[in-house]
């Protein structure tokens, strides 16, 4: 079973090393475990604010914190500290897949009792301190009124100290702006990187949303520099209530706090599924010609290639926008192919050559046929399915969506959630949620710039489905070869779809989305697509970025470049002592006479080795380090 747990330490309020403040009224100050990060929580005229602190430099001056509730009463309003209790837990738990294969859950919590006049005379505020930031939510027990409690509106808000600037797109697909706090407006994703200083740098996002209306995050216009949340609607919740996880994330660099994103997990429950034997990362190549040949022909190349899944896009089963196009039955989309298909063959075809079938349903017949069609696809040996364009915001729609992915669990089946979602950390609890896309990915054709932005903000939310394109002609207009094979190793995601607008082809179909032959193609032949250990070596916003991951006793190395051309060091002093390493290096170079003008070069390499990585404007480049047998 996932989430096995190492050592665990519990210490009860234990005076200044876990929080200060010895008297009910006073503000109460929570540290870090490493003691780098500050929380102090104060009542100011009847309302609960907090300040954070990092490295003994302010990130939040007083933030005022509340709810809105349905009768129009505030919750925050008139208040006062009745008491709290401090704790210090650290444990280490081991995911079923993940950017690491062990991660530690080390945090300081404080618990805060408030009481005021109005329908919620008592609630709390629970506030845990990391190293890596602060999170907090609101707590309301049972005994007020009559067993649930409705939400108009979140007050919770974020003051800075100065008009920083941060990274701002108002849908989970959107393109990102370059924005001061002042300018950023309404309706911006969570996470928002903001850069507070040249050697700190913030992300404001949100955890274990699961049953609850989504946060958004706007500027305020009556308080400078103060950044508010926007719940996606109302909510009517049973009690007790805890909200979900507000997180402020806090690193020296945008690499920190990507290497960092393990936070979101932590601050979701526990696996929820006894046996995950048949949770299977891998990469997935789509079949999107509908036709029985060309299926098996994708299957074949998938078998070739270590590609673990194929998946069958939109009109399998009739055109995905009919209300009455029914996910039951093979029904081709005359518009998108002219069939025949013979679904059952090519499962029974795949599962023999150890290939995996994937399915996508759109949301109509999703919420229509969702009970009927999950126990359907395990009998038909179906592992997984996309479910697509899913309505996303709303309580209800997060409520309905996380049931799905539950429901899933119960048949035994993967899920791959398309278009707005954004993730909060709900893979750890249930891990059959693979990925998602909530992302800008190569469908939208975002250049270099977009890219190396949604690194460092997007991607500390958690795994995303970039669909990685390689033959497309977008490539060389917008990109590299190069680049596009440092993506997926820089961009998680345990289902990886590669090849997105690309097909097999047969004798000499080497047109335009006809994958060939070109040696680099050994690299994603090679990759994996879950990891043992992750390092950010090289970050700048926008600009370029190099990452190291680790699977087994392997490493790969992507590095991506914007428009800019530069050279970057990248020490391997990562790898073992006194262990020496094969590294395969592919790298854009236009002399070389393939369609792709990918280079491979081959060298050894140990842990004093710098590796000296030139990169051409909106190039990339990759490595393989394989150990040398002693």
């Amino acid at each position: 079973m996932a989430d096995r747990s190492g050592k665990v330490i519990t210490m009860v309020f234990a005076g200044a090393t876990l929080c200060t403040g010895a008297t009910a009224g006073e503000a109460k100050t929570l540290l870090s475990p490493d003691g780098r990060t500050e929380m102090t929580l104060g009542i100011s005229d009847g309302q609960p604010h907090c300040r954070v602190a990092h490295r003994g430099g302010p990130v939040l001056g007083p933030s005022r914190l509340g709810l809105r509730l349905s009768d129009g009463s505030v919750l925050g309003k008139g208040c006062a500290i009745l008491g709290s209790s401090a704790t210090e837990h650290d444990t280490t738990w081991q995911p079923v897949y993940g950017e690491r294969s062990q991660v530690q859950d080390h945090y300081r919590e404080l618990a805060v009792q408030l009481q005021q006049s109005g329908p919620v005379p008592r609630w709390e505020l629970v506030f845990r301190c990391y190293d890596a930031g602060v999170a907090f939510a609101y707590r309301i027990p049972k005994g007020t009124g009559d067993g649930g409690l409705g939400i108009e509106a979140e007050l919770t808000s974020f003051r800075f100290l100065d008009d920083h600037l941060c990274w701002v797109t108002r849908s989970a697909q959107g393109a990102y702006e370059a924005l001061p706090i002042s300018r950023m407006g309404e309706q911006a994703e969570r996470p928002l990187t903001v850069q507070v200083a040249d050697d700190r740098y913030v992300a404001l996002g949100e955890a274990r949303l699961v049953d609850f209306a989504r946060m958004k995050l706007a500027g305020d216009n009556n308080a400078a520099h103060t950044i508010v949340s926007q719940l996606s609607g109302s909510v009517t919740a049973p009690l007790p209530l805890q909200t979900p996880w507000r997180v402020i994330m806090v690193a020296e660099s945008p690499g920190r706090l990507l290497e960092n994103n393990d936070l979101m997990l932590n601050l979701n429950d526990p696996c929820a599924i006894e046996d995950t034997n048949w949770i299977k990362p891998g990469k997935v190549i789509r079949e999107v010609t509908l036709t029985t040949n060309d299926a098996r022909r994708c299957v074949d190349f998938a078998a070739a290639h270590n590609i673990e899944y194929v998946e069958f896009d939109a009109g399998w089963y009739g055109h995905e926008y009919d209300d009455d196009a029914d996910a039951t039955s093979v029904s081709v989309d005359p518009k998108r192919s002219k069939g025949p298909l013979d679904l059952p063959h090519i499962v029974r075809y795949a599962e023999e050559r150890g290939v995996g079938i994937l399915l996508y349903v759109n949301r109509r017949a999703l919420e229509r046929q969702l009970d009927e069609i999950l126990p359907l696809y395990r009998s038909w040996g179906i592992k997984g399915v996309k479910y697509g364009f899913v309505n996303v915001g709303s309580q209800k729609w997060t409520s309905w969506l996380h049931e799905a992915v539950r429901k899933a669990a119960d048949h035994q089946l993967m899920v791959d959630i398309h278009d707005e979602y954004r993730p909060t950390g709900y893979s750890r609890t249930y891990p059959n949620l693979m990925t998602q896309e909530g992302i800008r990915g190569d469908e939208a054709r975002p250049p270099t710039e977009q890219t190396l932005t949604i690194l460092f903000s997007r991607m500390l939310a958690g795994a995303a489905d970039n669909t990685v394109c390689y033959y497309n002609n977008r490539v060389d207009e917008l990109w590299s070869h190069g680049y596009q094979l440092a993506k997926a190793v820089c961009f998680y995601s345990p289902w990886q779809f590669l090849y997105w607008y690309d097909r097999p082809g047969g004798p000499g179909e080497l047109g335009e989305g006809r994958i060939g032959d070109e040696p680099e193609l050994a690299f994603y032949d090679s990759l994996p697509t879950v990891w043992d250990d992750t390092r950010v070596i090289h970050g700048a916003i926008g600009q370029y970025a190099a990452l190291a991951r680790r699977a087994g006793e392997e490493w790969f190395i992507g590095c991506m470049n914007a428009g800019t051309p530069r050279e970057l060091d990248v020490p391997l002093d990562f790898l073992p002592e006194r262990a020496t390493y094969t590294a395969r290096v592919f790298r854009d170079d236009p002399t070389v006479k393939t369609r792709t003008r990918v280079r491979l070069d081959t060298r050894q390499v140990d842990a004093e080795t710098v590796l000296r990585v030139s990169l051409p404007a909106n190039g990339g480049q990759v490595m393989h380090l394989v150990q040398r047998a002693k």
